[in-house]
């Protein structure tokens, strides 16, 4: 039986719906989905084949997608309507491979506990790589099978590998059911192992392995639940009427202060419970005055904040603006310009070239990291972290125009807006 072959039955895999079409993005936003694309850019023969693929995904041609072990499939429809059924055929791992697989997840807590909670840790595929167990495509790995006679990759096996890279970025697990091990077996599996007693081998030492205990965290009592966020920000009281007055304080100011500190806590206690990252450390005093200023504050107040930021009235409206779309990283994106070079340079052009199709890819003029469409007046910027940040031109003055997006066309389409966001 050939390794690309289905040994488990077409019972084993699993089908997502349709995607909805994907225009102006990049496919793709994971490292394991953009290894499979290159994979796929690797194995094709013809660069057109795999264009033609990315312009079919993008409109929404790809039905279906059924996940098996060896195997994805899925119907694509050419722009005329004919429907092809499309295979690409990927190696399943060895019985040996996926023993030495496993023996890697155990041997790291870390590795084991992420896996346990459903999540695919990044390293855990790069330590298997190393030991020579690939479970991202290489080379020749993708096989494609097309009823439209093609023998080698053709726009259909191609638009079919872009979808897969879409549902790869929502469930690196379905690496595993491509490779042979449906992700509930395989954690089945490393449950067993990592609970079995050493055949053979020395006694154990006293104490519990951490990988054991997580494992069996299922017989332990549950954690209380986390209490739900309020409604919303906590209202401090008014300090404005309060008596005695404390000389060298402002009360209006004090007061706006801590208004603003019950919204930064609301905001922290929310990422905090929802998983994300709180961000918002290390301000300078001058982002700080941008951030005290985002909610109402009176006159005096404002004034006082406009010239801390160092900015003036008109342009703390444009700062506050920028730090509602980012925070701190977006001012830094409104105030720096600095010089792209080298591999910067590089990843960002061919993030310009993969966002557009031939001739749609709008005229730009770039100065440092600012690509401008000058007929339009509108603008990219790249941010140190590879995002990129609208911008378009109001009365001669470039202001920002929404949040960053790793795609630029997806950037560029906020820039275009005719009107403002409402609430911006």
């Amino acid at each position: 039986m050939s390794r690309y072959d289905d040994e488990h039955g077409r019972e084993a895999g699993r089908t997502f719906a349709a995607l909805p079409p994907a225009r102006g993005r990049v496919f793709a936003q994971s490292w394991w989905g953009r290894a499979w694309v290159e994979a796929l850019e690797d194995a094709a023969l013809e660069a057109a084949a795999v264009k033609s693929g990315r312009r079919l995904a993008r409109a929404g041609a790809v039905g279906a997608v059924t996940v098996r072990p060896g195997r994805v499939t899925a119907v694509v429809r050419d722009p005329g309507g004919a429907a092809h059924r499309a295979d690409v055929l990927l190696p399943r791992l060895s019985d040996e491979e996926w023993a030495r697989f496993g023996d890697l997840a155990v041997e790291q807590a870390g590795h084991m506990a992420a896996l346990l909670d459903r999540e695919l840790p990044p390293h855990l595929v790069e330590d298997a790589a190393v030991a020579g167990i690939e479970l991202l495509p290489g080379l020749g790995d993708l096989e494609p099978e097309c009823d439209c006679g093609a023998w080698d990759h053709c726009g259909h096996t191609a638009a079919l590998c872009h979808q897969v890279a879409r549902l790869l970025d929502e469930d690196p697990f379905l690496l595993l059911l491509m490779r042979g091990r449906d992700r509930d077996a395989f954690l089945a599996e490393l449950h067993v192992r990592g609970t079995a007693e050493p055949s053979g081998g020395p006694p154990r030492a006293a104490g519990v392995d951490a990988a054991e205990a997580w494992a069996a965290a299922e017989i332990l009592p549950p954690l209380p639940e986390l209490p739900a966020l309020p409604p919303a920000p906590g209202a401090p009281p008014s300090l404005v009427t309060a008596s005695p007055a404390v000389p060298g304080v402002d009360p209006a100011a004090l007061e706006h202060l801590a208004g603003r500190t019950a919204v930064e806590a609301y905001r922290l206690l929310a990422a905090a419970l929802r998983g994300g990252t709180t961000g918002g450390a290390g301000l300078t005093a001058a982002q700080d005055a941008v951030r005290l200023a985002c909610g109402p504050a009176p006159a005096a107040v404002a004034e006082r904040l406009a010239t801390g930021s160092g900015r003036g009235r008109d342009g703390l409206v444009a700062a506050v603006r920028t730090w509602r779309d980012g925070g701190a990283a977006a001012l830094t994106v409104l105030d720096e310009e600095w010089e792209v070079e080298g591999a910067v340079l590089a990843r960002a052009r061919a993030a310009l070239d993969a966002a557009w199709e031939g001739d749609e890819r709008p005229a730009f003029h770039r100065s440092g990291n600012r690509w401008t469409v000058q007929r339009e007046g509108v603008q990219l910027r790249l941010g140190r972290e590879g995002h990129w940040w609208p911008y378009r031109d109001e009365g001669g003055r470039w202001a920002p125009a929404g949040g960053a997006d790793p795609d630029p066309a997806t950037a560029l389409a906020s820039a275009r807006l005719d009107t403002e966001t409402p609430g911006r």
